[in-house]
């Protein structure tokens, strides 16, 4: 059980590390609020707080091509600096339309997901492969001639 644990955690993290998972994760986390804001009836104490405006299309709209755009960042990491901008002008975007981007939660989250999105670099296959250089270890063997005059 615990090798098998132990297995998917190191497969979670190779997969995790081959694509802009954070962005990705950062952009899922600002499309929940966008979305669920305008249409929950929240109570602070006895006090009702109705978000429902007419912007609650829009809002919807917006969520769902965050949450859409997140599910790109992880599965086709291709197209990463084209939905790091669009997921910075939907954020920015859901400010005036979808009260104040969620409560700025999903502005906030949206802006730092399309961020890390345009930064992430992928890794490269010679940094993988390339062993530690380590001087002392190399060997040179006994009566050939490298070099010397």
């Amino acid at each position: 059980m615990r090798v098998a644990a132990t297995a998917t955690r190191r497969e979670f993290r190779t997969w995790r590390d081959e694509r802009p998972f954070w962005a990705g994760l950062f952009t899922f986390a600002a499309g929940l609020p966008i979305i669920y804001i305008p249409y929950a009836h929240l109570k602070f104490g006895a006090i009702p707080l109705a978000l429902s405006t007419s912007a609650g299309a829009g809002s919807l709209i917006i969520g769902v091509l965050l949450v859409a755009l997140a599910i790109s960042l992880w599965f086709h990491q291709q197209a990463r600096v084209f939905a790091g901008i669009a997921v910075i002008l939907l954020a920015l975007v859901s400010f005036p339309v979808a009260n104040f981007g969620g409560l700025l939660i999903g502005l906030t989250s949206g802006l730092i997901g399309g961020s890390l999105a345009c930064a992430w670099i992928p890794p490269t296959a010679a940094a993988e492969s390339q062993p530690a250089a380590n001087p002392t270890s190399t060997t040179i063997p006994a009566g050939e001639d490298h070099g010397g005059t």
